[in-house]
């Protein structure tokens, strides 16, 4: 008995299709105007340095002296926050001076908010 095969396809290979895709957009992607500097959050310098920080700091909150023991995203899990904004520059962010251990609910809304009233003296973030 004869093997049945599929007759082949008339719309083309699946790749051809995908270039003529109507919810694609075309020409080139967007450029995305993101600041350079969160690109150093994701650094094996920024992790270890971060590390270092929670350890120095016991992971205890430095604005509450709560010890911290959660896993983002709870309250009280450990933020290394910049005590003086960086805004870009590259000596502040790296200054294990300028960072403390707060928990993440006082860096999501004490922290914050303080860091948006300052913006009309300071400038804004790039």
């Amino acid at each position: 008995m004869a093997r049945l095969t599929n007759p082949p396809s008339r719309l083309g290979f699946a790749s051809d299709r995908r270039a003529f895709a109507p919810d694609q957009p075309k020409g080139p992607a967007p450029v995305q105007h993101s600041a350079p500097w969160k690109a150093w959050y994701k650094t094996a310098r920024w992790k270890a340095l971060r590390q270092t920080i929670l350890i120095r700091d016991a992971y205890t909150c430095q604005r509450t002296g709560a010890v911290l023991g959660g896993k983002s995203p709870d309250p009280d899990s450990p933020v290394v926050n910049h005590k003086r904004p960086h805004r870009g520059d590259e000596r502040l962010f790296w200054d294990p001076n300028n960072l403390e251990t707060v928990s993440k609910a006082v860096h999501d809304s004490t922290i914050q908010r303080e860091e948006q009233e300052s913006l009309h003296q300071r400038g804004v973030w790039s």
